[in-house]
């Protein structure tokens, strides 16, 4: 039952895949159908109630345009429309940057050429007010953005005004400053941008370098160089009042105490508050330095006395167990001797022993010696009695071989008996079986070549469900799978448009199962269901449609027929071209006229007893839920 279920859990999820696949693939068709029309709309001339002016204002470039497009989606068009004019004057934008925006504004499509390309896009974004298009370009910006460019984004962006531009620039100049500290584009920073960076260093908490300065140092001179600054005391008080700028962005406990050291040469510019704070952290850190040494020095004294005093504990102590180990060692001597005394008794004890033992063992070799001769004469008598056993042996072999010979035989002759009969029988059961599909060719000529109805019982339930008795006479076998081919094409060809239709599928293992509907398949939009109309493939509405199971291998279960749920009328039956016949999801063949899938109970009504989406609803009709395999579809019509 788990292997069951696990292997229905997979065909679901694998169905569900196909339709999750199917959604995309329209999604994807809508979207491109959508940037179809609206570039149609834009490059054609069709509905167009608005023109704009570009280029020269002597001679300008004119483009139409569509006035409701254009304030739906540009906030700055929005506010520029509400007047009653037909025009409006974009004079400081030339025909290909006007294309390249209308282009996004109708279909979302913008062409991202060079660096520069990216910049003016950029600044068009924000005069017209495309937010989204102005993040879609700064990520573009974010990404270009490299070790060989960095200094030139920055610069562009002074006019776009971009935080994150600024900050991925700053980062890059952070990583390589050590390389490019003399470069001459770092000393065309403007004092804002410099300001920025300091503050960018700050946030990062990364601690303050002399090279650095030295970078401040040499940018103020170039300032001072471009300003024309002549007079010394003009120079020294600029020089003064932007080192006082800067250094009040610093952190003052992020300088280390060499780097002030080396920025001692240049107190005369630094503020007098900053040089006053060092100087009391150095004295206040030097002084905690000396105290905790000296209490470092004092707590190894007091260790050194208490290790000197464990010290001579210890030598007390072991001078107490040097003078009992000296007990000991006595004692020991002592017993070593008495164990000498009594170890030369014992060796005479031993040497009395073994002479002993060695009588003994002179005995046992005699007494084994006639032992094996005893042995030797049994073992001659029992190869005798041996030999005698195995000739009776082969006599008895030989006649259970002669007795299965014989049994093998009459075996044989049982067997040909057997044939005999089975071959009797099989001839009677055709005679039977030709008799009634006679029977049933006279009463029913519409069945006479089917190789599904071959029993009168199936005959009479499908007359009586079809409750048509003027179709059920004039009805014909208008496609046969075996006949016509086991292609859904072909079936629509022979089933399209015929109204009333009964189909029959009979599969490998003998199952017989299929259903009827009034309305029948057809290509006539109008009969289909109001939202799929617009679409290829629909569902069609029949309160009166059915299904049914005529031979079910499982159990003793009798010809049945299951009518459609009164809420899943609209799905009765589906129109595919690339699908066979389909009643709801109960009954779906595909385009080899295979089983998609039998899930039995989701459009039409259970058998009692039996609950939806069961093991049992799915194998009711064909076995399995969608390993079953078509050997015969019939359709009939009028």
């Amino acid at each position: 039952m788990d292997n069951n279920n696990n292997d229905n859990n997979q065909i679901e999820n694998a169905n569900q895949n196909e339709n999750e696949n199917e959604m995309k693939n329209l999604e994807k068709k809508v979207t491109k159908n959508l940037i179809k029309d609206y570039s149609n709309l834009l490059n054609g001339n069709s509905f167009k109630d608005f023109s704009i002016f570009v280029e020269n204002k002597s001679n300008p470039f004119e483009i139409k345009v569509h006035k409701s497009i254009l304030s739906s989606r540009s906030p700055f068009f929005n506010e520029s429309l509400r007047q009653e004019s037909l025009s409006i004057s974009l004079n400081q934008f030339n025909k290909k940057e006007m294309e390249s925006i209308l282009s996004y504004i109708y279909y979302g499509n913008i062409s991202f050429e060079n660096q520069e390309n990216l910049i003016q896009l950029m600044e068009i974004s924000i005069y017209f007010k495309l937010n989204l298009l102005k993040e879609i370009i700064q990520k573009k910006i974010l990404n270009s953005i490299n070790y060989s460019n960095f200094f030139q984004f920055l610069f562009q962006n002074r006019n776009l005004n971009s935080n994150e531009i600024e900050i991925k620039c700053f980062e890059l100049i952070n990583q390589n400053f050590s390389q490019i500290q003399n470069n001459e584009n770092l000393f065309n920073l403007t004092k804002e941008e410099i300001i920025k960076f300091i503050q960018f260093k700050q946030e990062k908490k990364e601690i303050f370098q002399f090279d650095f300065f030295q970078f401040l140092d040499n940018w103020i001179k170039k300032r001072n160089q471009r300003l024309n600054l002549k007079k010394y005391e003009h120079k020294m008080n600029a020089k003064k009042r932007l080192f006082h700028s800067f250094f009040s962005l610093f952190d003052k406990d992020s300088i280390s105490k060499q780097d002030f050291d080396k920025l001692k040469q240049f107190d005369i510019f630094l503020p007098n508050s900053f040089l006053i704070h060092f100087e009391r952290t150095i004295f206040e850190i030097q002084d905690q330095e000396n105290q905790t040494k000296i209490k470092e020095k004092e707590k190894k004294i007091q260790e050194n006395e208490k290790k000197i005093q464990e010290n001579d504990k210890q030598i007390k102590e072991n001078e107490k167990k040097i003078q009992r180990r000296d007990k000991r060692i006595k004692e020991k001597d002592k017993k070593i001797k008495s164990f000498e005394s009594e170890n030369k008794k014992k060796e005479k004890e031993n040497q009395n022993l073994k002479s002993e033992f060695e009588k003994e063992i002179e005995k046992k070799e005699k007494e084994n010696e006639n032992k094996e001769k005893e042995k030797k004469e049994i073992q001659e008598k029992l190869k005798k009695e041996i030999e005698k056993k195995d000739k009776i042996l082969k006599q008895k072999d030989e006649e259970i071989q002669n007795l299965k010979l014989s049994f093998e035989k009459e075996i044989e002759k049982e067997k040909q008996k057997i044939k005999k009969i089975q071959k009797e029988s099989n001839q009677n059961q055709i005679q039977n079986q030709n008799q009634n599909q006679n029977k049933l060719l006279k009463i029913f000529p519409q069945f006479s070549n089917s190789e599904i109805i071959t029993e009168e019982e199936y005959v009479k339930k499908l007359q009586e469900w079809i409750n048509d008795n003027d179709f059920f006479s004039k009805m014909k076998k208008g496609f046969s799978a075996k006949r016509d081919g086991f292609d859904c094409q072909n079936w629509h060809k022979a089933v399209d448009n015929k109204g009333k239709t009964l189909v029959i599928i009979k599969t490998k293992d003998n199952f017989i199962f299929g259903g009827f509907t009034q309305v029948g398949w057809t290509n006539d939009k109008s009969k289909w269901r109001e939202e799929d109309r617009n679409d290829d493939d629909g569902f069609i509405k029949d309160s009166n449609a059915f299904i049914f199971s005529l031979r079910n291998n499982k159990g003793d279960r009798k010809p049945e027929k299951f009518t459609i749920k009164q809420e899943m009328e609209k799905y009765a039956i589906g129109y595919h071209l690339s699908y066979g016949p389909v009643f709801g999801s109960d009954i779906r063949l595909n385009s080899n006229l295979q089983p998609v899938c039998s899930n039995f109970g989701e459009s039409y009504n259970l058998p009692n007893g039996i609950k939806y989406e069961t093991n049992e609803a799915e194998s009711y009709l064909a076995g399995s839920f969608n390993k079953w395999i078509v050997d015969e579809l019939e359709t009939y019509f009028i």
